[in-house]
């Protein structure tokens, strides 16, 4: 059933990237959710070897993000809907944290905040639209930490989710209000599309103890 259903994402999926007219608002709105739906379902018949309890904070990360789908043809509220999409998946991967990582694999991603901080968000506030500025310096610190939390769980399957997560958005910042992108809606949502795949999938991790002090996580 669960290879089925990661048919029917990718089937789905590809019917509303690429045959769905963008002047049929309503129906690329209710195309757009099906993948989703197919994933939250797929995520719920996923067997919970992290914990049932991220299991339960993912599905509702999940079905958080659906909403957003549909919310973000009116931007603003599509942010806040994502921003709190993200906030339960940090919560899910704060539970399914192992052991430490070094504060010098956030490097990275801070540098990278700071750059889109000043090539997308810091020219919105210069012209007049403080709002809109500073609400995507929050939901870029909500992602980036998404990201941070992902990567301390030491799941590959998570990690992998929350990179394309953050390509996804990057490519929808840059259309929006830098450049238009070709292929647009393809970069945006086969990167989303699969972010929430490799979430969905991440439930079904598990991690192996290799001695006392020792652990090795491991993906099914």
């Amino acid at each position: 059933m669960r290879k089925a259903l990661l048919a029917l994402i990718t089937i789905m999926g590809f019917v509303y990237i690429f045959l769905i007219p963008e002047e049929l608002l309503g129906a690329k709105i209710v195309f757009k959710l099906v993948p989703m739906t197919l994933i939250i379902l797929y995520a719920a018949t996923n067997t919970s070897l992290v914990s049932p309890l991220y299991k339960k904070i993912v599905v509702i990360g999940l079905a958080i993000s659906m909403v957003a789908d549909a919310a973000i043809y009116w931007f603003m509220a599509g942010l806040a809907t994502f921003f709190v999409a993200h906030l339960f998946y940090i919560a899910a991967f704060r539970s399914a944290r192992r052991k430490s990582v070094p504060l010098i694999a956030a490097i990275p991603l801070v540098l990278y905040g700071l750059f889109m901080a000043y090539w997308i968000a810091f020219p919105q506030i210069g012209s007049g639209d403080v709002v809109l500025g500073v609400a995507i310096i929050a939901y870029m610190a909500v992602i980036l930490l998404m990201g941070w939390e992902a990567i301390r769980t030491r799941l590959p399957l998570v990690i992998i989710g929350a990179f394309l997560f953050i390509c996804s958005d990057s490519f929808l910042a840059i259309d929006r209000f830098v450049t238009p992108l070709p292929a647009r809606d393809a970069l945006v949502m086969v990167t989303y599309y699969a972010a929430q795949v490799f979430f969905a999938a991440s439930i079904g991790s598990q991690f192996v103890k290799l001695s006392p002090d020792k652990e090795k996580t491991i993906s099914r």
